[in-house]
């Protein structure tokens, strides 16, 4: 997917985007992410030869471009693999570049369009990507024809909310905050072949974050459920739900009024946010992606993807949301991709 393949995402120190959709990145619990990823089963020889079907049969589960489904496209027979032999998922390297619009801040109603880029791979089973602004490696390899992936590894997050390009001037009167970078651990579990086909996925992943640069001193954690299935060997869409539960810390840095910034801003002076931990965000995305080259496994790929938000309880209520900005808060992108 994103991993409902978030593709894309901002940040003022780096945009980057998730290879599928304009998504935020779950994991820096900004924007979730529906990252773009082709399932191992994609890739893998169906357990024997398939017939040809009758005329009255049923015809086949998938959904396509046009004309009938080639089966051998989406379920190689036997003997078709030329890596038959290698033992752990297939190599893959993925480059993307576009635009994606965000809003200035988390909880603005004002818009900042954006150019993002995106980079993700595996290597000997081992994966890594760039997840809007963070950095993630899956230390579990994943073996060839697996069907349930199990993915474990750290991450490394910047945060650049609120640190420049706010269009809202009460917002911008509180004063810039400080670029945060966070480190944690990402884990989670993926299952191919689960609804529509033998090649639809589902995962669940929580990524969990903590300042280590003294800006905020708060923490983040980001339960997601993801889905994904192939419509055709070019087509692919995706879908992502995601919660963001946010430390005491974290609301009184990037939410709360103090007395001093409410006299520059006229803003009211608020304290709820950093009051305790609370869920803050909620997020819907859709993502998809349409191979140029005929193959989603390589060649070059059109990705795009729209993501809404909802600020929830003291987040919602803080000033900088209800008052200067939106509870609600939309994301969307495209661009193209080239993976090899």
């Amino acid at each position: 997917m994103p991993d409902l393949t978030p593709l894309f995402r901002f940040s003022r120190a780096a945009t980057i985007a998730a290879a599928c959709a304009a998504f935020a990145a779950p994991a820096a619990a900004e924007e979730t992410a529906l990252p773009y990823d082709l399932p191992p089963a994609f890739e893998r020889p169906a357990p024997a030869p398939l017939r040809a079907p009758a005329p009255d049969d049923a015809p086949a589960g998938y959904l396509q471009d046009s004309g009938d489904i080639d089966e051998n496209i989406l379920l190689p027979a036997q003997g078709h693999d030329p890596d038959g032999d290698r033992k752990w998922a297939r190599d893959y390297f993925a480059l993307a570049g576009g635009v994606i619009t965000v809003p200035s801040y988390n909880g603005s109603d004002e818009r900042n369009v954006l150019p993002a880029f995106y980079f993700r791979g595996r290597f000997k089973g081992f994966s890594f990507s760039t997840r809007g602004t963070n950095f993630q490696v899956d230390l579990i390899r994943q073996r060839r024809g697996q069907k349930t992936d199990f993915k474990f590894g750290p991450i490394i997050n910047l945060r650049s909310d609120r640190t420049g390009r706010i269009k809202d001037a009460q917002v911008e009167a509180l004063g810039d905050r400080k670029l945060a970078i966070e480190a944690g651990i990402s884990a989670g579990v993926t299952h191919t072949g689960v609804v529509t086909s033998g090649y639809d996925q589902v995962g669940v992943r929580v990524v969990a974050l903590k300042d280590i640069s003294g800006r905020h001193g708060s923490w983040i954690v980001s339960p997601t459920l993801d889905y994904g299935t192939p419509l055709s060997k070019r087509a692919y869409i995706g879908a992502s739900l995601s919660f963001n539960l946010y430390g005491k810390g974290f609301g009184r840095y990037y939410f709360d009024v103090d007395p001093i910034g409410s006299a520059a801003s006229g803003l009211p002076v608020y304290t709820g946010a950093g009051r305790k931990a609370t869920l803050g965000k909620y997020t819907v995305g859709l993502a998809g992606a349409y191979a140029l080259s005929g193959d989603l496994r390589k060649g070059f790929v059109l990705i795009g993807g729209a993501q809404y938000g909802r600020m929830t309880s003291r987040f919602a209520d803080s000033p900088i949301v209800g008052i200067a900005g939106s509870k609600d808060q939309w994301l969307a992108g495209g661009g193209l991709a080239y993976q090899f």
